[in-house]
């Protein structure tokens, strides 16, 4: 069977969806065709929450009516092959999909450290973005008691805390000196650990894996130093790969890192084929370095970028950089970051300002339901601009930091935030006399102003 189409996004979670619903909504006389392996796609942010809060995979599916009321078609099929110059794709299910436009929209796949000896024994599981998979995870951890979490990124963090709310016994098994640590400063690591030590959550800080240890099913995990904790269920949260094998078949070119190479309109060097989300390289907005980060937020920049530019590029609208922009919540409090930590600007060689308040995200403070709200950002000491931030507090942060990657991403400085007129209620936010953003500008302003003397 032969099928033609204007544009076929191959792949159909976040980025996918996100690049061909604006491609359908910028070029509507055009058609899309997203072509995926699953008939339900997953949220990816909303993987942890399946064991916990949500307590089954099917409260946390796509609507497949994102893409079909858009006026796209969706596919239910595996892509195998991909021809550039004949521009044709062939799937498993026998389809020739002869295309125009293509965008690659592949993903990630989990990472299983090669080096880690065990991780072929029966209960050691990671975190794929598949329902079915999720579906028997979720059913296996009933039986679970002893679940012991390897990498304290956002996934291992945000799973420990959500299966102690089934009565599990948490190990959390870190090789960083704090959870989280490439999005917090030290700081902030520390009050995301205090609360997962106050649910019951045992944390393991420094500590390097060797082993995954048992006869056919995984019994203990061995630490370095040759401590053993037991385990009767061990989740690898150590990070993603971006899936790019058909991309490579294709003679489409990887980059050092292991990511397709794309230009600034998210186009590989091929100007018909594109690339976006997990499997798309990403460089710094900072110092335009390729990294490895891999957001849905990013994910979803991209392919708004990449869809408005099929056909008409625009200088702008180009993609200008990952900043790092995160947000979790930990028993019930918000962790947000954006751009550069403090640690991370002196060891990239910027020279900084910090200024950090504390304040209540309501106003007076005596209302119901007020949390404390935190406030950091660091600033470039000669220009004043801002080149990143951290918010902690309640749900509120969530938002706010996202105002400062809109205060980042157009190079404004410390001053334009002392100026911004912001818009303030009781039961919504700060008093707009201690605005903990604004009153976090004029700390540093005033180190600026009144610089301490250098001692030599």
């Amino acid at each position: 069977m032969v099928k033609k189409v204007d544009v076929l996004v191959i792949g159909g979670s976040a980025a996918g969806i996100v690049a061909a619903t604006t491609g359908k909504a910028f070029y509507a006389d055009k058609s899309f065709l997203v072509v995926r392996k699953e008939k339900e796609a997953v949220v990816p942010c909303g993987i942890p929450y399946i064991f916990g809060t949500l307590k089954t995979v099917e409260k946390n599916i796509i609507p497949e009516g994102h893409i079909t009321d858009a006026g796209v078609e969706l596919l239910c099929d595996e892509v195998t092959s991909i021809d550039k110059s004949e521009k044709r794709a062939e799937t498993a299910g026998g389809i020739s999909i002869a295309f125009d436009k293509l965008v690659i929209a592949t993903g990630s796949l989990p990472k299983v450290p090669g080096w880690l000896k065990g991780t072929g024994l029966k209960n050691v599981f990671t975190i794929p973005k598949d329902k079915a998979y999720l579906a028997a995870l979720n059913e296996h951890f009933d039986q679970s008691e002893k679940v012991v979490i390897i990498g304290g990124g956002f996934i291992g963090v945000e799973l420990a805390d959500e299966l102690q709310k089934r009565g599990k016994a948490i190990t959390l098994i870190e090789v960083m000196p704090h959870i989280l640590n490439a999005a917090f400063d030290e700081e902030i690591g520390k009050r995301a650990e205090e609360i997962l030590t106050e649910k019951g959550i045992t944390l393991r800080l420094g500590c390097k894996v060797q082993a995954l240890i048992g006869d056919e099913k995984v019994k203990a995990v061995q630490l370095s130093n040759g401590e053993e904790i037991e385990a009767d269920t061990v989740i690898l949260s150590t990070g993603y790969a971006p899936n790019v094998a058909l991309a490579e078949k294709a003679g489409i070119k990887i980059n050092e890192l292991g990511s397709i190479r794309v230009d600034e309109y998210m186009r590989t060097e091929d100007k018909n084929i594109f690339a976006v989300g997990d499997c798309a390289e990403k460089f710094s907005f900072y110092t335009r370095i390729v990294k490895g980060l891999m957001l849905a937020s990013t994910a979803c920049s991209e392919a708004r970028i990449a869809g408005m530019n099929l056909y008409k590029l625009s200088m702008l609208r180009t993609f200008s950089g990952t900043m790092s922009i995160f947000s979790t919540a930990i028993g019930g409090t918000t962790f947000a970051s954006v751009g550069v930590t403090e640690q991370m600007a002196i060891e990239r060689g910027f020279d900084i300002i910090t200024g950090a308040v504390e304040g209540v995200d309501k106003h007076p403070k005596s209302l119901p339901n007020v949390s404390k709200q935190f406030v950091k950002l660091i600033v470039s000491r000669e220009s004043g601009l801002i080149l990143g931030g951290t918010v902690t507090g309640g749900a509120s942060a969530g938002e706010l930091i996202n105002v400062l990657g809109v205060i980042i991403s157009n190079k404004m400085t410390v001053h334009h935030v002392l100026s911004m007129q912001v818009a303030t209620h009781p039961l919504l936010t700060s008093s707009p006399t201690s605005y903990p953003l604004i009153k976090a500008a004029e700390a540093v302003a005033k180190k600026i102003r009144d610089p301490k003397p250098v001692l030599h």
